[in-house]
Formats: C-alpha cells, structure tokens, sequence
C-alpha cells in the first residue's frame, strides 16, 4: 500500500492519493485545490492508474480540483448522496467561496458499508454525518487504516457552526469511529495523522464538545 497526501489551499486541505502497490491502481481521496498537478505528478512518475475519485464529503476546499482530475483521467466521482447537490451547484451549501468553484457532476453515490476495490486493498464507506450530512470515512480493515475527512482530526473534530453541520449526528458518527481498533492510523483532511488510539475522548466528544 502506498499513501500520498499533499495539503494545497487556502485551508490547506489535504488530496490523498492510495495506491496497491502490487496491481498499481489508485484512488485519489478528495481534490484540494491546486492539488491536481501534484497528484497527476506522482500518478505518471510511478507509473499508477488512477481508478477513481472519492469524496469524503463535498465542502469547496475537498473537491475544487475534481473536475479536472475527471477530465484528464475520465475515472468516475464517488460521493454520498446527501452531499451531492453542492458539486453541482457550488455554493449552494451557503459556504462561502475564497474563489469561484467549477462544478462536477458525481457518477456513483456512496452507502454505509459499500466496499470500494483498489487492486487488492480494499476500502469500506463509514457514513459519518455531521460536519456534513453525506459526509464519509474510508476505512481499510485489512491495513488499519482510516481516512476520516473532516469526521476527525488529530485532538478534535470537523467544525460543528457551519450550515451543513447536524451536531447530533456527530456524536454518533465519533462513537462509530471510537469502536475501530485503537491502531487504526487517521489520515484526516487537514493537519497531521493521528490514531483511534490517541483520540481516547471520540466516545465521550458530546460531553466535551457540546454547547449544551
């Protein structure tokens, strides 16, 4: 397995590219912006091919590059449903811009539980509303591996102010996180790689976290 992470932006959001290093396909995992050249870089220096582009969730600052992966590429977009309005019409989330946006039309919607092949690894979709309602984690059982988007971060979670977000369901999903392996290593959409492990507060993150 081969996990690149490049952190472009004004938020400096991370674009993960996850690779079989045995079979050579790919993913990319959500499309920060400006974060496409690097990530087509490091596909052609390798010698990768790229499969698919899966969203974690589809706030502007993880998806402004996917319309040009997709059309160099042609690989299809994935994200959950509930989120996918905003690829479409970018802005419609009531998030403001730093910059116009173009918009991306999804290809296949994610469900809880589906199973996403990269050669031989393999990914389960964890629906995690709250920062966003369609917002999801990708996690590798096999590899202990979980990239969470904005579900988690290294000592915190996903901001819980912003029009998308549903508190109630936060607390939820974070308590679905804190029952994985506490091995299992977090590649988040911003900032640096945690653990479960580390992150002992995930099943107590309403206490903590709520205003009420």
């Amino acid at each position: 397995m081969l996990v690149f992470k490049f952190s472009f932006g004004p938020l400096q959001t991370n674009a993960i590219l996850l690779a079989c290093s045995k079979t050579k396909k790919c993913v990319a995992i959500d499309s920060s912006p400006g974060s496409s050249s690097s990530v087509l870089n490091q596909i052609a220096k390798l010698e990768l091919s790229l499969e698919k582009i899966l969203l974690t969730h589809s706030h502007w600052d993880h998806f402004a590059d996917a319309h040009i992966l997709k059309e160099k590429t042609g690989v299809p977009l994935y994200v959950h449903e509930l989120d996918a309005p905003n690829l479409i019409t970018p802005g419609i989330d009531r998030i403001p811009l730093f910059s116009p946006i173009q918009p991306v039309t999804p290809d296949v919607f994610l469900q809880e539980g589906d199973a996403i092949s990269v050669g031989e690894l393999k990914l389960v979709v964890i629906h995690t509303p709250g920062h966003s309602p369609g917002g999801v984690c990708f996690y590798l059982p096999e590899q202990n591996i979980l990239f969470s988007g904005d579900t988690l971060f290294k000592g915190t979670m996903g901001a819980l102010h912003l029009p998308t977000a549903q508190p109630t369901q936060m607390w939820l999903s974070l308590s679905k996180l804190a029952k994985l392996p506490s091995c299992t290593r977090v590649v988040p959409g911003h900032g640096q790689d945690t653990s479960i492990g580390e992150e002992s507060w995930l099943s107590r993150a309403k206490e903590m976290f709520s205003e009420n």
